[in-house]
């Protein structure tokens, strides 16, 4: 019998981490493509959880919106959203105030969703990605419930932790991993079977 694996991904960690490398062409993924690739024969993607938050800039949303809408046409992809809070900072120096947004919930729904799925018996393998130390209690709780369970993290390029990494039974960094990126592309056009064209955002090639 196939191990089944189910993957979290911690949408805000993975995206600016590519960012960060100056891989915005890999934004346009197939995340269900992709983390199958790394699986092994005995295994079997089952689902991916994708953790994220409506930005408040109209650009950013329907780019956005596109991505999701691209992915959600695979039905084991599912996307989980929380917000961004509204937060004013004060600078010390000019004293003038700025306003930024803080993406809230996310920690604590992939949290939620790991723990659930596997009290529930989901999965036998769950793949974490995110680099956030915030992310260690859930691992705790898995270790301690069910010992058996495997637990890999994925490693959002340009980011790692030691002690996620010290915690989980394989780790990887995805930045020595780009060809797998290369080839997880969507396709600039997409149908989504209702006579709609789903688009590649003209910025993310």
């Amino acid at each position: 019998m196939n191990k089944r694996v189910i993957v979290y991904v911690d949408g805000f960690n993975f995206y600016y981490e590519l960012k960060t490398q100056g891989w915005k062409k890999y934004y346009w993924l197939d995340l269900f493509k992709f983390f199958s690739q790394f699986l092994q024969s005995y295994q079997e993607l089952i689902q991916v959880n994708y953790f994220s938050a409506i930005p408040h800039h109209d650009g950013k949303q329907n780019r956005q919106a596109s991505f999701f809408t691209a992915n959600k046409l695979n039905p084991k992809f599912r996307l989980h959203l929380g917000k961004f809070l509204k937060k004013e900072i004060t600078c010390h120096d000019c004293r003038k105030t700025h306003v930024s947004y803080e993406e809230k919930e996310s920690d604590v729904r992939v949290s939620t969703v790991m723990i659930s799925d596997v009290v529930n018996n989901k999965c036998d393998i769950s793949i974490l990605v995110s680099a956030d130390s915030d992310l260690i209690p859930p691992i705790e709780f898995i270790r301690e419930f069910k010992p058996s369970h495997k637990i890999f993290v994925f490693f959002p390029p340009k980011r790692s932790s030691f002690d996620l990494s010290s915690l989980c039974d394989l780790y990887i960094k995805l930045e020595r991993h780009e060809a797998k990126f290369a080839s997880s592309i969507l396709p600039d056009e997409i149908d989504n079977g209702k006579g709609y064209k789903i688009k590649r955002p003209e910025k993310w090639c």
